[in-house]
């Protein structure tokens, strides 16, 4: 488990101001789960696998049902720090045929799985 406290050492710093420059913000999802690491791994995972759920419902969903998904995504990005997912989902769930929005939303999903696995490592 070496990795995962290398890989979380710098929220340790819990008067440390919120990064909303990452794809997850790791000073507020070390306030979320009271630095639990362990915790903050197992949660980053099953936000890592929701989200990927919900763009796989986003792709074949009606319209009426987009900004239920999306508000379901927003939701789950904000308790773990995910803002830029956050963001853009709140774009979809406000327009459900935005095209160029659930394509943002698409790329701010896989940067913040790529930046999960990154940490997992």
């Amino acid at each position: 488990m070496a990795a995962a406290s290398v890989a979380f050492e710098a929220p340790d710093n819990y008067a440390a101001a919120p990064s909303r420059a990452r794809p997850i913000d790791l000073v507020h999802l070390a306030r979320q789960t009271s630095g639990d690491k362990n915790l903050e791994l197992e949660v980053l995972n099953i936000f890592a696998r929701q989200a990927r759920n919900c763009m796989a419902e986003l792709s074949t969903a009606a319209n009426d049902n987009r900004a239920a998904i999306a508000h379901r995504l927003r939701g789950a990005a904000l308790a773990i720090g995910a803002f830029s997912v956050s963001s853009v989902a709140e774009k979809v769930e406000n327009d459900a045929n935005d095209a160029a929005a659930l394509a943002m939303l698409g790329a701010a999903v896989i940067e913040a799985e790529n930046f999960i696995l990154k940490l997992s490592r």
